[in-house]
């Protein structure tokens, strides 16, 4: 088995200090042309970085170009976007996932615009103190922004590393020696740059699946490549596997003068889809549930399934049309309006199995 760490022959065979500028000459000629990113010879904007940085967490590239440019259309300053709404901002954020990023993102604007004039810090401890920015985002920003030497490890960069250095210890474990190899090679000049470079060659040579290693400028120094077992890295633990949890949820109607009314609630702050509004439901439990005691409430054919990073769930779908709302807290909300609010996925799966029930009676 191959030492997951440097060997003294491949150490010799890579030339560290040649490995940054074999990157960024290919980089020059390949680099990934994405909206908040700034063209060669501009000067970066920290609030462009920041904003992508936050939106491309668990999210795909494809997924945030359009919704990046929505948000700066409607926000092109931080200070814009602090004097938003929350719900405003989460309504914009609504499809993106983990809502918490779309709070922080508030809150970090708030602070940034109120505390520090606009400006964000050009370091990553200092970056780091502000909500919803943690060492990756706060590396990315350094580098990126400022084009200051930072380490900038995301999925990408994992799996490149890994590769370069055929590391056997599997993710999550290997986190830190992967950090270490992309310590030891980020270099001082050009830090923004490099950092881009590694994700962009992740991204689009050194690809989880069929990596087009004859295209990669590192591929004479890749000790994967060298085994032809590339596809093998990054290792990773066997999954757990997922739990189920089951519910049943509410949809309560009642007809007012401008039109029909659904009876929503907003979730806690904190915790999954934190500050979110949401039809009442039980308890999301392992339990089958019972459902709903009492008259009045007709069952919906059909079942919601949605999977969460660490659990699925499926719902059942109860509907009641008399406006009776059996104590449960909340407020009422015109049917008509749900594409105006911050609604989830999960919630908007509910209204559209409601919809589509009516439609085909």
């Amino acid at each position: 088995m191959a030492n997951p760490l440097y060997t003294q022959n491949r150490m010799n065979l890579m030339k560290p200090a040649e490995m940054p500028t074999q990157l960024l000459d290919w980089y020059d000629q390949h680099r990934r042309v994405l909206p908040w990113r700034a063209l060669p010879g501009e000067e970066a904007d920290p609030y462009r970085v920041w904003l992508s940085e936050i939106m491309l967490q668990q999210t795909t590239v494809a997924t945030v170009k359009n919704r990046f440019e929505t948000f700066m259309r409607r926000w092109p300053t931080v200070s814009d976007l602090a004097a938003a709404s929350l719900d405003d901002v989460l309504t914009e954020w609504a499809g993106l996932g983990y809502y918490a990023r779309a709070r922080n993102l508030h809150k970090c604007a708030i602070a940034i615009s109120n505390e520090l004039g606009g400006r964000f810090p050009n370091s990553t401890e200092a970056l780091k103190d502000l909500p919803g920015i943690g060492d990756y985002t706060s590396a990315a920003i350094t580098a990126i922004a400022f084009d200051q030497r930072a380490t900038v490890v995301d999925g990408n960069v994992e799996r490149v590393i890994a590769r370069l250095h055929r590391i056997q210890e599997p993710l999550p474990r290997s986190k830190k020696n992967i950090k270490k190899f992309a310590a030891a090679m980020t270099p001082a000049r050009r830090a923004g740059d490099y950092a881009q470079a590694v994700m962009d060659l992740g991204a689009t040579i050194c690809t989880p699946r069929k990596p087009m290693c004859g295209n990669c400028p590192w591929s004479n120094a890749c000790e994967a490549r060298s085994v032809g077992d590339q596809e093998l890295y990054p290792v990773k633990a066997p999954k757990k596997k997922r739990p189920t949890r089951r519910a049943s949820i509410y949809w309560i109607e009642r007809q007012a003068d401008e039109g029909a009314e659904v009876w929503m609630r907003r979730r806690p702050e904190k915790g999954l889809l934190g500050g979110m509004m949401e039809f009442p439901s039980s308890e999301w439990l392992e339990a089958t549930p019972e459902g709903p005691s009492g008259d009045g409430w007709q069952p919906l054919n059909g079942q919601i399934i949605h999977v969460f990073t660490h659990f699925r769930l499926e719902l059942d779908v109860f509907q009641r049309t008399d406006g009776v709302t059996a104590g449960l807290d909340g407020k009422w909300v015109a049917v008509r309006r749900l594409g105006d609010i911050a609604l989830p996925t999960l919630m908007k799966k509910v209204s559209d199995l409601v919809l589509q029930d009516r439609q085909s009676r």
